[in-house]
């Protein structure tokens, strides 16, 4: 029955008992694919192309006598080569990962105390990459002929067996370097301090410049705040004022206002009432001359006549201490015609009143003499 083999991607598959392609080798080798084997005249087996990890701890003394304790790594694998993996295939496919391993460790063991045996203590510590090239480089060839190749070779520490000699030579520097690590630490600590003095400083300075404006935001806002809290009064006050000038505004106007009612209601009545008793007056009075005119002539017709054409004298009087008088018409022309309607008709009842007067006298022969204007005339 056929089978059907495919090796993994790290690894190579080696088929026996057929004739192989590559230099008459004496196997089959199949990498990357899969691959129809026939049983029973055909064998299949597997090597792995992974990385292996090979450490090697090895004593060795350099040219100056001292024995020097050398660990390192070495990262080898099965060449990609046909050639390789035969040749790997052919030395380690029963046991392979514990063979490489122990070979490759024998082959740089050797080589390792070989190159190091050529060189001094100081050369090892200070060209650590020399020695690991120059140790891989004498590997190679062995490593190629077993078909393996070596990825790195890592010196991970060298010590000199307790004998101080590294120790000894490292004091001067160790020496050296404390030297200057305390010159550094001491530049760095007063470096620290000078920082930390500026810090203070600057802290102080930042306090204060922050002191500062607290205090201005302080006075600002008391400042806000009192003004705010004199706003209320303040606005109140102005507000009262102002009610005040209103109400002064507003008495004052009553003021005058009642002063013109008083005018009108009290003043101007009383003048008027003055004027009217004046020219009363005087008509009794030019009546009484009218009358003592009228008694000596013993003629009512004459002294009707005279009061008739007295009339318009006395009209006229009344007229002329009306233009004297300080008074207010408030209706105009009309106000005017008024006040003349009142003072013709005024005279009128004075006539009418002075001729019921001088009648009686002219009857009764009571007054035997009387006075036209200011001359006394007799009656005969």
């Amino acid at each position: 029955m056929l089978g059907y083999y495919v090796p993994e991607p790290d690894e190579a598959m080696l088929i026996s008992g057929a004739k192989s392609d590559f230099d008459d080798a004496p196997f089959v080798v199949v990498v990357g694919h899969g691959k129809w084997v026939m049983p029973f005249f055909r064998k299949v087996r597997f090597l792995s192309m992974a990385l292996h990890e090979a450490t090697i701890r090895e004593v060795c003394v350099t040219t100056q006598g001292i024995q020097l304790n050398v660990r390192a790594v070495i990262a080898h694998k099965v060449g990609n080569d046909v050639a390789s993996i035969v040749n790997a295939g052919q030395r380690f496919i029963s046991e392979q990962e514990n063979e490489m391993n122990q070979l490759t460790g024998q082959i740089f063991s050797g080589h390792l105390r070989s190159i190091v045996g050529s060189m001094t203590v100081e050369q090892i510590i200070r060209e650590r990459d020399t020695l690991a090239r120059q140790v891989l480089d004498a590997s190679k060839r062995e490593m190629g002929s077993i078909g393996l190749v070596v990825d790195s070779f890592q010196i991970q520490s060298i010590d000199d067996m307790d004998s101080g000699y590294i120790n000894a030579l490292a004091a001067p520097n160790i020496a050296k370097v404390q030297r200057e690590a305390a010159v550094e630490r001491a530049r760095a600590d007063q470096e620290s301090a000078k920082a930390q003095q500026e810090s203070l400083r600057n802290q102080a300075d930042y306090e204060r410049e922050t002191a500062i404006k607290r205090a201005a935001i302080k006075a600002e806002t008391d400042k806000a705040n009192a003004e705010a809290a004199q706003a209320g009064p303040l606005a109140q006050a102005r507000v009262n004022q102002e009610v005040i000038r209103e109400q002064s505004v507003l008495a004052q106007a009553q003021a005058e206002l009642r002063e013109q009612e008083l005018i009108s209601e009290v003043v101007k009545p009383a003048e008027a009432e003055a004027l009217r008793r004046q020219i009363i007056a005087e008509a009794e009075a030019k009546a009484v001359e009218i009358q003592s005119a009228a008694a000596a002539q013993h003629n009512r017709i004459a002294l009707d006549q005279q009061l008739i054409e007295a009339l318009p004298t006395l009209v006229g009087e009344v007229a002329k201490g009306l233009s004297t008088a300080n008074l207010t018409v408030y209706n105009g022309a009309e106000g005017v015609n008024g006040i003349m309607t009142g003072v013709i008709t005024q005279g009128a009842a004075l006539l009418r009143s002075l001729q019921d007067q001088v009648a009686p006298t002219l009857v009764d022969g009571s007054a035997d003499e009387h006075h036209v204007n200011g001359t006394p005339v007799r009656e005969n």
